[in-house]
């Protein structure tokens, strides 16, 4: 076993998730793959959402308990939410115990399914923004790497139009980013061309 996580520790990848091995997962399973599914696409939302002022990794060690108490990111559940289950949240120390974040994710959910009803679904609406094709970005250096970019102020705009709350350029990247519109994995990275060769 600890030869399997030696290994799995030292393989070329990007530094961002240190050595923690819950981040590390992330990043070799997740982080970039491209992600079609409405459900997955509202949970990612959704747990970006509370990540604004946080680091990402607080909200991955909660993943589990927001998907508990987010009736496992049922966007048609998370959208009829009333104020009894907001003070049920609210008094969740599992979660992050944000009101404002917590009333954004029933909001967000509302506004999740009117894109739903107006364009069949709501991958169809992100994904148009990049031509239903990743861009493949070629960082040499994590530095380089924007924390938002015209592309997710535009897509913020629109989110913002439609109803979204807690959707800044930043937060809006990030999703760009864990979603797989952008891969953001640096050329010297093992998952960089695993994930420019997934069809």
């Amino acid at each position: 076993m600890k030869t399997v996580l030696k290994s799995f520790m030292i393989m070329n990848r990007c530094k961002w998730p240190g050595s923690d091995t819950q981040y590390i997962h992330y990043h070799d399973v997740e982080w970039g793959v491209p992600v079609y599914d409405d459900q997955k696409l509202f949970e990612l939302l959704l747990l970006e959402g509370f990540q604004a002022g946080l680091s990402w990794l607080t909200i991955l060690r909660k993943r589990a308990d927001f998907k508990k108490a987010f009736d496992n990111f049922d966007v048609q559940k998370v959208s009829k939410y009333d104020d009894k289950k907001l003070e049920e949240l609210n008094h969740n120390r599992a979660i992050i115990r944000n009101k404002l974040k917590i009333k954004a994710a029933v909001t967000n959910a509302q506004a999740f399914i009117r894109i739903q009803e107006q364009f069949g679904s709501f991958s169809d609406y992100l994904w148009q923004f990049v031509g239903h094709k990743p861009i493949q970005n070629n960082w040499k250096n994590e530095a380089d790497i924007p924390a938002k970019t015209e592309l997710s102020e535009k897509i913020s705009k629109d989110l913002k139009k439609h109803g979204f709350k807690f959707v800044g350029p930043t937060i809006v990247y990030a999703h760009m980013q864990s979603c797989g519109m952008v891969n953001d994995h640096v050329v010297d990275c093992f998952r960089h061309q695993e994930i420019k060769e997934i069809k």
